[in-house]
């Protein structure tokens, strides 16, 4: 970055190439080294897609997710699709240290934030999901799955008209492996899945949010598969959901989710990547979705 021009393949190799602990090592031994804000000479000499995946690279994993929901919530319009990707592919603990540090971020509770922004039963189940209503892990009871979904059928396809609020309720207090049991009993016991009823009771952003839910309970692997396949489909890319997933995800399971695109779409994540981004940008997110993460040792250093 010295001198006249930038040398952005050297950027792209050392930033791709590290873990994020790694990075923000990197970050914080810079200005120590060479008395200068590596963010702010980054932005001074990037630009355009490439930049913004840089500044995603250079968060905390909770950063990252804090400074994603802020945008959806800031944004021109509500981006509700990122709301709804983050809260429902969270824990309980995940999204608590998320609220936390939303609030140190931004100087404003995130639950306060969200209730300006969302509305109507969307609001109140994003309500329940940011205040870890959602009962813990680890404990499931059959039983009370053969309640829960005879009073969702009660609530939407046992009756004229549909009431969202009891919906709103079992989504957003019952645990993710209570639910898958819920959805299982309903099928048993009605025929038909939860996504159908769903589907046939609910609109909107609602819908949209219960449906990642019981997609995240069935294959979470499957649903980031689909984000990705929908952020390329059709005119435009939606960059910023590329960015997002391929960040979050490249030291967690993004090489199952390479998988799982190749086995639904009959094509690489790699290759759809390829024919919908340019330049830098392109040449980034490949590098992460290839996994080159290069430890630094010793000799490397």
């Amino acid at each position: 970055m010295k001198g006249l021009g930038t040398n952005e393949t050297v950027i792209r190799q050392i930033l791709t190439r590290r873990t994020n602990k790694q990075r923000l090592e990197i970050l914080e031994k810079y200005p120590i080294e060479l008395n200068r804000d590596l963010l702010s000479d980054l932005k001074s000499e990037l630009s355009g897609d490439f930049e913004d995946l840089v500044k995603a690279l250079m968060k905390s994993p909770v950063d990252f997710m804090c400074s994603e929901i802020h945008r959806a919530l800031t944004g021109l319009m509500f981006d509700a699709n990122t709301l709804t990707e983050i809260l429902v592919t969270k824990t309980n603990a995940e999204i608590k240290e998320i609220v936390q540090n939303y609030e140190t971020l931004y100087k404003r509770p995130l639950v306060e934030h969200a209730l300006d922004v969302t509305k109507g039963d969307y609001r109140r189940l994003v309500t329940l999901i940011l205040t870890g209503t959602r009962d813990p892990p680890g404990k499931v009871n059959p039983e009370k799955a053969k309640e829960l979904s005879k009073e969702l059928y009660i609530a939407g396809e046992g009756k004229l008209g549909t009431d969202e609020a009891e919906f709103v309720k079992v989504f957003g207090h019952q645990s993710y492996e209570q639910l898958a049991l819920v959805f299982e009993s309903y099928k048993v016991e009605k025929g038909r899945t939860i996504e159908q009823a769903l589907k046939a009771e609910l609109s909107g952003e609602l819908l949209d949010l219960t449906l990642a839910i019981v997609e995240c309970i069935h294959n979470p692997v499957s649903y980031f598969a689909k984000q990705l396949y929908r952020a390329m489909k059709g005119l435009g890319t939606d960059k910023q959901t590329l960015i997002r997933i391929i960040v979050s995800r490249s030291e967690i399971d993004l090489g199952n989710i390479k998988k799982e695109y190749e086995r639904l779409f009959n094509k690489t994540l790699e290759s759809h990547v390829k024919s919908e981004t340019s330049g830098d940008f392109k040449r980034a997110l490949i590098n992460l979705i290839r996994g080159n993460e290069e430890p630094i040792t010793p000799e490397t250093k």
